[in-house]
Order: C-alpha cells, then structure tokens, then sequence
C-alpha cells in the first residue's frame, strides 16, 4: 500500500514538474509544438506512400512537397483575398451598424421595451478604421510590429525556418520515435498503457484529422454558396463559419447571421436572403448526413466544451504552445478518466453487478426463509 501512494506521488510530481518546465520554455517551444502537430497530421500519408513500395525518406519529401504547396497556396490566395475582404468590411461597418440600429433597436422596443443604443458604435467605427488604414492592412501591421526590433525580427524568422526543419525530421522518425517511447514503458504496465494510448490516438486522430476535414470542407461550401449568391464578403463570412464549426451550430449560426446581414446591407431585398438561408440549410444537411459520418465518425468522444475549455485553459496558461497542447492532454485526461470509470464500475468499491445480482438474489432467499419460519416444508 505504501508503495502504491509512493508511486502516485512520484507520478504526481513528474507531471508537475513537466508542466514547470512546458510554462518555461513556452518561448521556445511554438515551432517544435507546430512541427510536432503537423508530423502527427500527416504521418498516416506517410506511412500509406511507404506502403507502396517507397522509402521513408522518399514518402516523406513527397508529403513534405505537399504541405509546402498548400502552404504557398493559402498564403498567395487566401491571405490577398481576406485582406481585401477584411478592409471592405471595415469600410462597410457603417452600413452594417446603421442597419442594426434601425432593424434590431425597434424591434427589441417593441418586443421586450427594452430601450438601447447599443448599435450605435460610430465613434468605434472610426476608430477600427483609422487603424486598420494608418496599419495599410494584414501584411504591412505584421511588418510594422515585428520591424520595431531586431531581436523580434530574428526570433520571428528563426520560428519560421525551424517549423519546415522540426517537421520533416519529426515525420521522417516518427514511427522511430514513438518505438523508442514505447520500450521506456515496463513491461508490467505495457498492454495498459498500449490500449491507453491507443484509445487517445484514436480520439485525437479523428478530432483532429476528422474535424478539421470538416471545417474545411463546410468553409469551401459556403464560400462557394455565398459566392455564387454574390455576398461580396463570402470568403470571410464562408471561412470563418467553416472555422468554427468545431462547436455544433455555432459556426451555421455565426455565418448565417454574418451572411444575412451582409445581402441585406448589399441587396436590400429578401430574395438574397432566401439564398443565404439554402445555402447554410444545404451546409447543413451536408455536415449531419454526409461529412461528420464520413470524416469524422462516432468514435470522437470529446464534447466541445470540453474541447473550449482545453484550448482556452491551455492558452490561459502556456500561450500559443498551451494552445497546440491543451487538445492532446484534454484526449489523454479523457482517455484517462474513462479507463478509470471502468475500473471503477468494476470494483469492489462500486458492486459489479453480477456481484449485485448476487447479494440480491441472496437476500430474497433469506427473506423468504424468515417469511415461512419454523412451518415451512
């Protein structure tokens, strides 16, 4: 017994003592935890292309090619194209507050008799916009902040060149790795920590992989969607839904009141509206009967506010690197808690049920012998 408490306590303190040293090197540690991130995401490519005859370090360049032209692709079309968008809708907020006011104030009067002039945000429109203009957009306030010191400038690039570097040779000895790590592991503890492990693998993997194939496919869809009806800010309006949609319903109704707002400050009528409307219904339908069966599964086992908090609690306390971790630990800790639940509903402590079944059967056989007393047959 005293061994056991020992062994918590020593557990206890190492993961404590992890998480001291996580909170130290937090500075240091955002291109090894991106790196980190994108190998685990594109390690089963990886491991398919080896599959067909090629060498690791072959099926790696190829996956490697292939993050580079997705990184290049987002940055030479998305990044212009949101700025653009961004700056017009900035340059819009007028309209957009004026619409608000003179919609959604009488209404809440006449509804509730709530009396407000919370959309009359003039003075910060003026403010957004003078800052976004003197900044000259995305690229140019990114320059403007990281060129006011040298020693910002050289950590900014030596992050950016570490994260290609830490990637390719994590991914290149990934499955190196994770053998090394399983060795470490005593043997009597080997088959529980294997199916602990891979239990989290499997719920990480399909968060992740699965939802983020989601998320992306919802942005295109409505990007597309909105495109076609005309809403001139549909990227934004498309992309940020998709984003988003890691929590149920929250991206559909974020980009629906977004969408609305946009046809009706830019078309002023209801037939665009109408279309916003089928578009994000179409997004639905396809999410819920198509995309989160096929890309995600029913094996995710995280709840979203599960997944909130973990990504909050983890920027909360570790920054940008708390963030790319804080999903990984909430599916270990859940991984975690489960196994401990069966155990629990297994022991002694709680009454399996067999043993239940059997006090109670038990108990109905002497309470029908008392019943009969000294005259049963």
């Amino acid at each position: 017994m005293t061994n056991q408490i020992n062994k918590q306590w020593y557990i206890l303190a190492l993961v404590i003592l992890t998480g001291y040293l996580v909170y130290l090197l937090s500075p240091i540690l955002t291109p090894f935890a991106v790196g980190a991130l994108l190998a685990y995401l594109f390690d089963p490519l990886a491991d398919k292309l080896e599959a067909w005859k090629m060498s690791r370090s072959l099926a790696v360049a190829v996956v490697f090619l292939v993050i580079t032209i997705i990184v290049i692709g987002i940055a030479l079309l998305l990044v212009p194209a949101l700025e653009r968008q961004i700056s017009s809708f900035i340059k819009n907020l007028p309209l957009y507050f004026e619409w608000l006011r003179n919609n959604i104030n009488p209404w809440l009067q006449s509804t509730f008799g709530i009396q407000t002039n919370f959309f009359d945000m003039s003075e910060l429109t003026q403010l957004i916009k003078s800052h976004w203009e003197s900044a000259g957009g995305i690229a140019q306030s990114v320059l403007s902040s990281v060129t006011k010191s040298g020693l910002v400038i050289v950590n900014w690039f030596m992050n950016f060149l570490l994260i290609p570097v830490v990637t390719f040779y994590l991914l290149r000895d990934w499955d190196i790795i994770t053998e090394r790590v399983s060795q470490l592991v005593p043997r009597p503890y080997y088959n529980r920590v294997s199916n602990i492990s891979s239990d989290a693998n499997t719920v990480l993997s399909s968060f992740l992989r699965g939802q983020l194939s989601v998320m992306l496919a919802l942005g295109t869809i409505y990007t597309v969607g909105l495109w076609l009806v005309g809403i001139e800010l549909s990227l934004l309006i498309g992309m940020g839904a998709g984003i988003i949609s890691f929590v149920p319903y929250l991206g559909t109704i974020v980009g629906l009141i977004g969408g609305v707002i946009a046809a009706v400050v830019q078309f002023g009528d209801v037939n665009h509206v109408v279309y916003v409307l089928i578009v994000f219904g179409v997004g639905q339908l396809l999410e819920g009967f198509v995309l989160t069966p096929w890309l995600v599964g029913d094996r995710i086992g995280l709840h979203p506010v599960a997944v909130i908090f973990a990504v909050l609690a983890g920027g909360q306390l570790f920054g940008f690197v708390g963030v790319l971790l804080g999903l990984p630990l909430a599916a270990v800790i859940m991984v975690l808690l489960r196994h401990g639940h069966e155990k629990y509903m297994e022991s002694k402590l709680y009454g399996r049920e067999q043993d239940f079944s059997l006090t109670s059967q038990a108990d109905k056989v002497a309470a029908k012998e008392n019943s009969e007393g000294p005259y049963k047959s």
